[in-house]
């Protein structure tokens, strides 16, 4: 009896869901279940062949077991190429590409090029290899990156490395977008409420903790769509506005004219020491690294296709993501070059979004800006809908496997408002965050998009030992990890050097 309730409670356990990340395939139209004997009632256990007839017996395993269908990331399996290229083009395009001029600014035109041509082509053969690990065993999917690196890695070993990296790409993304879209909303309110004479007008302006939670308001209320799949428009949206902005950007940066004494040299000083040097140029590559990103939400996007034994997700996922990619090469290196071009080395550190408004004020009319502005929050609210999934999910995962029941909608609703709640909170506890995107996206992004793809292909995909596959992603991975350590340590020196303004709650 004692094994019959320890079983049990291991069945109702998260470590279930964990050890098979998601079910084994069934015959076309029947349901997906977990890949486990689950105990009837009666105390007996039954293999998933012996349940596939019954109704019955799959019920019985719905109330007894936490399943996929239950979570909202793989509770809706009916997308298709398109919706898996709108979520592409939504969390990867965003503000981060707009700092492409300042890498250039101190790589110059060649190196500059270089970088961000290796950099594409290396995060874009990172892509396809999750794309195939996603089912790399007929019959089994991973539908979470951190599934994924579980089964590549151990359970424990693939926690330790990929749990944080994951959810702060999660979590830290939404709060880096709130403070970005709660920002752009103070800057079109200033922008909108200027008179002509560059006086503001005596409307009643919110501070920036307001903004934040008027940001944090609308971005929760729509992320109460129950599943990743039903925000297939809303990523459509986002996609829509951040080519739009994106494009105007460097469009109008090469119609408006360059200022005046633009220089394209290196802004590397011939003063400077070779450390200062040498940790200037990989700040720079950093930034050109960390404009690629929504690696940590991949194998999620690919959850919501459906999948059978006779055709995988492997294909429409290999059309969402060329379709989506060619159009992000056509607005990423174009703010690369063309607003090097346009601003050279006097670009704001603050990249594309802050320099166009300081040289063009006059040239452009505040209108035109502020169309630009609600772009920016319009893409800002849609894609923090994608980089939040993770977390609900997650969330709901912990829920599941405690009350062995799916969350009902007032559960979800309050898991997604506890979590908005506490995004605000840090949003307005450190809004000095993003000047520890490069030390934090380094110890994040860098390693769960360059590197671990390419040990999980090799751990999971076990090719031949010495040969040119094996060879050639071992050090593909082992350079992204060397990168990972010289870009924290190059972003370490410059906080050392320049300092924090650490404003806690001063937004």
């Amino acid at each position: 009896m004692e094994e019959v309730a320890e079983e049990a409670q291991y069945f109702r356990s998260e470590i279930a869901l964990l050890n098979f990340s998601d079910a084994t395939f069934k015959p076309p139209l029947s349901p997906l279940l977990i890949h486990i004997d689950p105990l009837l009632p009666n105390g007996h256990t039954c293999s998933a062949s012996e349940s596939d007839p019954s109704p019955t017996s799959q019920h019985q395993q719905e109330q007894h077991h936490p399943k996929d269908a239950w979570l909202p990331i793989t509770e809706s399996r009916n997308g298709n190429a398109y919706y898996a290229a709108f979520h592409i083009l939504n969390s990867n395009i965003g503000f981060q590409a707009l700092m492409l001029p300042v890498a250039f600014a101190t790589l110059g035109w060649a190196w500059g090029t270089v970088c961000l041509s290796l950099a594409f082509v290396w995060q874009l053969y990172a892509i396809f290899l999750l794309v195939q690990l996603h089912e790399y065993v007929p019959g089994i999917r991973h539908s979470r990156y951190l599934f994924l690196a579980m089964a590549a890695f151990g359970k424990k070993l693939g926690k330790v490395g990929a749990l944080f990296p994951v959810m702060y790409l999660s979590g830290g993304t939404c709060v880096m977008l709130i403070i970005t879209g709660g920002g752009t909303m103070k800057q079109l309110f200033k922008t909108l409420c200027e008179n002509d004479n560059g006086k503001t007008c005596n409307a009643h302006a919110l501070s920036g903790a307001e903004w934040f939670l008027v940001f944090t308001c609308v971005a929760i209320l729509i992320a109460q769509l129950p599943n990743l799949n039903s925000m297939a428009m809303v990523s459509l949206v986002g996609a829509v506005t951040s080519i739009t902005y994106c494009t105007l950007f460097w469009v109008l940066s090469v119609k408006k004219g360059k200022p005046n004494n633009v220089s394209y040299s290196s802004s590397l000083s011939q003063e400077h020491t070779p450390v200062a040097k040498i940790s200037d140029v990989l700040n720079a590559i950093g930034i050109i690294v960390l404009a690629f990103r929504g690696h940590n939400v991949l194998l999620e996007i690919q959850g919501t296709l459906p999948s059978n034994l006779e055709q995988t997700s492997k294909i429409p996922m290999r059309r969402g993501v060329s379709m989506s990619y060619v159009l992000i090469s056509m607005c990423v290196f174009p703010l690369a070059i063309a607003g090097f071009w346009a601003y050279g080395n006097q670009i704001n550190d603050g990249g594309l979004l802050y320099s166009f408004p300081e040289f063009h004020k006059r040239q452009i009319t505040k209108f035109s800006m502020g169309a630009i502005y609600v772009l920016v929050i319009i893409h800002c609210l849609t894609s923090f809908q994608i980089y939040a999934m993770p977390v609900f999910d997650n969330l709901e995962i912990r829920y599941t496997s405690i009350k062995n029941q799916r969350c009902s909608p007032l559960v979800r609703t309050c898991i997604r408002l506890f979590f908005g709640g506490l995004t605000f909170f840090i949003s307005v506890t450190f809004p000095f965050l993003p000047r520890l995107s490069t030390l934090l996206g380094s110890m994040t992004l860098v390693p769960i998009t360059y590197a671990y793809p390419c040990f999980m292909w090799l751990s999971l995909k076990k090719p031949r030992p010495r040969g040119i596959i094996c060879c050639f992603n071992v050090a593909l991975g082992s350079v992204g990890m060397l990168l990972s350590a010289l870009l924290v340590a190059a972003a370490i020196r410059t906080l050392a050097l320049n300092g924090l303004d650490a404003n806690f709650f001063r937004p």
